[in-house]
């Protein structure tokens, strides 16, 4: 077999090596980065889903109710009165003095033309 057979050979063999071994190889390490960021997501959301369960629980009971009933909408039972502390009002501001305005500068247009009005009539 001549050395131009043997390199033609060689190289076939060097590009179906390629083909077969190093892209599926690629794809492989690929697919498992995208495996292991997929289950890191669903860990997360895993814990996110028992927090959310645990509130769900907290919402179900009278007390956690009546927190958030007197807590953010200021209610209360009947028969209870409710009060509520307001903040001082801030003192008035002094009213600044404005300077009177300078007095406009006429347009040199408009005195021009106003000008040659008064001359013509």
């Amino acid at each position: 077999m001549s050395s131009k057979a043997r390199i033609a050979v060689a190289s076939l063999v060097f590009v179906g090596f390629v083909f077969g071994a190093v892209f599926p190889t690629r794809t492989y390490l690929t697919q498992r980065a995208e495996i292991a960021a997929a289950t890191e997501r669903l860990e997360l959301f895993k814990a996110q889903n028992g927090r959310l369960e645990g509130a769900v629980e907290r919402l179900q009971r009278d007390e956690e109710i009546e927190r958030l009933a007197r807590s953010r909408y200021n209610l209360v039972r009947p028969g209870e009165e409710a009060y509520a502390i307001l903040p001082v009002p801030a003192p008035p501001s002094p009213v600044p003095v404005l300077a009177p305005a300078p007095p406009a500068r006429p347009n040199p247009v408009t005195a021009w033309v106003r000008g040659t009005l008064d001359r013509v009539f």
